[in-house]
């Protein structure tokens, strides 16, 4: 009897070094009498960068990879689509420095007037009343605002994003602070911009909007609350951006687009390339298979499992089963999946493997990304059958885990028993 180990993306020599030799001890321990071998495909079937990576943005630095000043600003919209609140909790915690909301002077740190008159409202109480009172569907028509919501895909969540901007306690907090007129309108503009970002995030990649269609409705929405959208004036805004800056990960993408794209190629461009000319890799396999006769054991991780479902259930509808190949362990495959989105090259969504097809051991952790059950997508075929193992470590440890894991030779020695394979 013969294993035969076949690695997964993005898997080189020196890292396929170090995992075949733990495949193989723990093999070699359980089947004494059995060879244990490996089919690197790495460097001969992987991907590179063929043009040394001249495709990518940012890979060869030059003048116009200098900062950009609108990096801060989409930077802190990505903290407001993470966070709407944050501006308005902000504003609730620190308040303005003084009552003309410049900064200097004024009432103290905390913003509240001393001498109001009490039971008159603040000036940033009108405003929170101002933003209770939008009508949570505007006309699609007649109306500028409506039907930017609309056009722009943000209506369905607008309402929503509303009330529980209108209902926060940060928005109520800060519209306590906000005592003076020029305070009032930068929670106006805070507002707008919460409401924004709500909706936004509400409607995710179902959202079709532009910095500029964002920006329009933010001042449509300033305007409606008494402020002025043409004037941005929030201090808050700012610091909040520089934050963004540092905190996001878009900056960090921008500087580093070039280095990250590179050590991603292996992993992603593996999967691309084999979707692409898989046909070399299989006959590859094919050939590592039949080189050595007797019954053979064909253990396949993440792309090694999804290439080799392809080479045998090719080979079977074609009535030419791949001698030797007895049984097949799949260890965090994505076959099944592919086979369901109608990706799997072999199969087509709803048909059943060909006769022919080995028996099928799919091995998968729940909190591996990247595996997939095979039972329930060929319900009924007692030839395939899923066994989990939980490593205890979050996704992507747990995709690089199970070699180490002692249920999964358990289970691949009750297959091997249960095939009769000796």
């Amino acid at each position: 009897m013969r294993f035969l180990f076949v690695h997964g993306t993005g898997v080189r020599r020196e890292r396929h070094d170090r995992l075949f030799a733990q495949v193989r001890e723990r093999l070699t321990a359980r089947f004494p009498g059995a060879a244990v071998d490996s089919c690197y495909w790495g460097d001969r079937f992987g991907a590179t960068l063929g043009a040394g990576g001249r495709s990518v943005p940012g890979l060869r630095p030059g003048p116009q990879d200098a900062p950009d000043p609108a990096d801060a600003e989409t930077a802190a919209w990505a903290l407001l689509f993470a966070d709407p609140l944050c501006e308005l909790r902000v504003l609730a915690e620190a308040g303005w420095q003084g009552a003309d909301g410049g900064g200097g002077g004024g009432y103290g740190g905390g913003g509240e007037d001393p001498f109001a008159m009490p039971g008159v409202r603040s000036a940033g109480a009108r405003v929170l009343q101002l933003l209770e009172g939008l009508p949570p569907e505007p006309p699609r028509t007649g109306d500028e605002l409506g039907a930017l919501l609309h056009g722009t895909g943000l209506a369905p969540g607008f309402a929503a994003a509303l009330d529980s901007t209108a209902r926060s306690a940060e928005a109520a907090r800060a519209a306590e602070r906000a005592t003076g007129e020029p305070q009032a309108r930068e929670l106006a503009t805070a507002l707008a911009r919460a409401v924004t970002a709500a909706a936004l995030a509400a409607a995710g990649e179902e959202a079709d909007c532009t910095g500029a269609e964002r920006d329009r409705l933010v001042e449509l929405l300033t305007a409606r609350l008494g402020g002025d959208g043409r004037v941005p004036g929030a201090r808050v805004a700012a610091v909040l951006g520089r934050l963004a800056l540092r905190a996001t990960t878009q900056p960090l993408l921008n500087a580093r687009r070039g280095s990250l794209t590179v050590g991603a190629t292996p992993v992603l461009g593996d999967i691309l390339r084999y979707q692409s000319r898989g046909r070399e890799l299989r006959e590859f396999l094919h050939e590592s298979i039949i080189a050595e006769p007797g019954p053979t054991v064909l253990i396949g991780h993440s792309l090694g499992g999804i290439a080799l479902v392809d080479l045998l259930t090719l080979a079977a509808a074609r009535g030419e089963a791949v001698p030797g190949a007895e049984l097949l362990v799949t260890v965090g495959s994505q076959a099944p999946f592919l086979y369901e989105l109608g990706a799997l090259t072999a199969l087509e969504p709803g048909a059943k493997l060909p006769y022919g097809f080995p028996r099928w051991l799919n091995v998968y952790d729940r909190h591996d990304v990247l595996a997939y059950l095979a039972g329930p997508v060929f319900p009924g075929d007692p030839r395939v059958s899923d066994h989990e193992v939980r490593s205890r470590q979050p996704f992507p440890a747990c995709h690089s885990a199970y070699w180490k894991q002692d249920s999964l030779y358990e289970r691949i020695e009750q297959a091997v028993a249960e095939a009769e394979i000796g």
